[in-house]
């Protein structure tokens, strides 16, 4: 039976003054073996939420899934899209009442409210609204930039270099994340995935300073 657990990785998220900042590495791990180098840990819940995860893969795709479908169902019955706080609290309501047989997942839900919100989830439903965070086992390397550089008031053009500092920070040290680097921002313009080509353009910006 194929393993689905992915037990290091890095994701960030960051609020601005116009909107989100995800960024996450690639690699899948299990134990010292690299299962994958093209993991998913950026999803898009609807055109102003998204997420990130930290954790078991195969929980992280289920989750991800029946929050698409729950974000899908709430717009086509209120006619409004669903927001990142509403999002955030189904979702530490679903881990907690599966706390007996848990998620095992780190998430962050980040999105386009009257301002930019983000929060953290723990496996079992512990919900906190945070400014910046990261998660997985890379994220103190990748605190340690945040802290020094990272500021909320800086629209998402001048937070995106400092996610990918922090996420190249995190990949120079922790084993279990690398192969490359997802970058995603959600604004009032919507959600936008960054091409692989768009991600090296800024980190040889990054690297040149």
């Amino acid at each position: 039976m194929e393993s689905k657990i992915l037990k290091g990785t890095t994701t960030i998220g960051l609020t601005c003054s116009n909107g989100i900042v995800f960024v996450t590495d690639k690699r899948a791990s299990w134990g010292t073996f690299v299962a994958s180098k093209r993991a998913k840990k950026a999803f898009k819940i609807n055109d102003i939420v998204g997420a990130t995860v930290a954790g078991s893969v195969g929980d992280a795709e289920a989750l991800m899934r029946l929050m698409q479908a729950e974000a899908a169902l709430y717009e086509m019955n209120n006619k409004e899209k669903m927001s990142a706080k509403a999002v955030a609290t189904l979702m530490a309501n679903i881990l907690q009442g599966s706390k007996v047989f848990p998620y095992l997942v780190q998430v962050l839900v980040g999105g386009m409210d009257e301002k930019a919100t983000l929060f953290t989830l723990d496996p079992i439903g512990g919900l906190i609204e945070e400014k910046m965070a990261a998660s997985g086992s890379g994220s103190p390397m990748a605190y340690g930039v945040l802290e020094l550089e990272y500021s909320e008031e800086r629209n998402v053009e001048e937070n995106i270099p400092i996610a990918l500092k922090a996420m190249t920070s995190a990949m120079g040290r922790d084993t279990a994340t690398g192969d490359g680097i997802n970058l995603v921002t959600i604004t009032e313009e919507g959600f936008k995935e960054y091409k692989d080509e768009e991600v090296d353009e800024y980190l040889k910006k990054i690297s040149k300073k």
